[in-house]
């Protein structure tokens, strides 16, 4: 296995010139970047680094990480023995609302003009933000003359676009992930427990040093299950399924290396699978076809969605998931096309019934260096087909990153 690459300090400083100058266009003294748990451990785009901290990167100063433990700041320096040259060398202990504002004083901007990132979403499950109350609170009451804005969208919208050096780590990340996904097809056979294939997908992704990144990897079986999460044996007490001829083996498996995520959509099919399935295979894969047939610069997100949603409607199926996402998260396009079939699932129609599909920020206009995930899925009844991977929008159109993930392979 090759070399994994690393990123320079030639990229840091990209990251930091291109904030800074979005920073000066709004008037912005110093920008507040901190992970909060959340998914996208957004302080790492700023130090390379995941320290459980917050980052404040001043305009005309060099930046501050405040940490919560000696053992992350023991961690950045063990790396730097090793050739890694840190992002950020002042890096203190003290990481709530109270400690920003001892730093933002200390650099003369107690009344300036602040930013934070956090106030809006970045990546499921945080519709309303990350920033916890006690920070805010603590923050406001120590900087009561600040003038604080949020900067949430035009950050995500910066790192949507990709560097050279950045691809390079999610071109990595998407080949682990197709040996990942080889490893499905070869672990999924009838009589093997889904904790089974599970861990050997797992065990491919930490082999080839890299992370998978929540929810970790969704994971489900059976001949009919819309089900979408992890495994539900992770979270109560359940027995993991044993596989069984007739299933669809589904997974979406998030493999992440510095940063940079490769997500991909594998289905695997345990011969002979339903009628319904394999009507559901044929509607994804013109899906994923029309999809990417689409994707170029200045095309718009919601285009692409459309263009994929066409042949679910037209066939009659429904969409659990989104078909379409950026990555990192920006906008995100499900459908609302035929959902009029969950009415008759019983116990799901209650749940699906509630939901409201839609596109989010569906005017994002397609640049180079963006990257997507085209992920297609189909379902009729309750059964469900789901392929896709990650996508890279260039000059020319688009180039995809994964290959073995965008169709259905059918195990005999």
């Amino acid at each position: 296995m090759p070399v994994p690459p690393v990123l320079t300090l030639a990229e840091r400083d990209r990251r930091w010139a291109g904030l800074r100058k979005i920073m000066a266009e709004r008037g912005v003294d110093a920008l507040i970047v901190g992970s909060f748990q959340g998914r996208e451990r957004l302080e790492s785009y700023l130090i390379d680094d995941f320290l459980d901290s917050i980052v404040i990167l001043p305009a005309a100063s060099d930046p501050v990480v405040l940490a919560f433990a000696t053992g992350r700041i023991s961690r950045t320096f063990e790396s730097a023995s090793r050739g890694i040259e840190p992002w950020v060398r002042d890096i203190r202990i003290g990481s709530g609302g109270t400690k920003v504002a001892e730093v933002l004083t200390e650099r003369g901007l107690e009344r300036g003009h602040i930013a934070l990132v956090g106030f809006g979403p970045t990546a499921p499950g945080e519709a309303e933000g990350l920033l916890p109350l006690g920070f805010w609170r603590n923050l406001t009451e120590a900087l009561p003359s600040a003038e604080i804005e949020d900067m949430t969208r035009p950050f995500t919208d910066f790192v949507l676009i990709k560097s050279d050096e950045e691809l390079a780590l999610l071109r990595h990340a998407a080949s682990v992930s197709e040996r990942a996904c080889r490893t499905m097809i070869e672990t999924s056979r009838p009589g093997i427990s889904e904790a089974d294939v599970f861990a050997e997908i797992m065990a491919e992704i930490y082999r080839s040093g890299c992370d998978a990144r929540y929810p970790t990897l969704s994971l489900q079986s059976g001949p009919a299950n819309i089900g979408w999460g992890v495994p539900r044996w992770l979270v109560r007490a359940e027995p993991p399924r044993t596989l069984r001829v007739g299933d669809l083996v589904q997974a979406e498996i998030h493999t992440c290396y510095g940063g940079q995520e490769s997500q991909v959509q594998m289905s695997v099919a345990l011969d002979p699978v339903s009628a319904e399935a394999m009507r559901c295979e044929e509607v994804v894969n013109e899906a994923y076809t029309a999809g990417l047939s689409v994707v170029r610069p200045g095309v718009s997100f919601a285009e692409i969605v459309h263009t994929m949603e066409a042949p679910i409607r037209d066939a009659g199926c429904w969409s659990k998931t989104p078909l379409l996402h950026t990555l990192t998260f920006g906008s995100t396009g499900f459908t609302a096309v035929n959902r009029a079939q969950v009415e008759e699932l019983g116990e799901e129609a209650w749940i699906e019934g509630g939901d409201k599909p839609g596109i989010r920020r569906g005017d994002l206009e397609m640049r180079p260096g963006m990257t997507l995930e085209l992920e297609p899925n189909a379902c009729l009844g309750a059964c469900r087909v789901n392929i896709g991977g990650a996508v890279l929008v260039t000059e020319a159109g688009a180039e995809e990153l994964n290959h073995l993930s965008t169709r259905v392979h059918h195990v005999a």
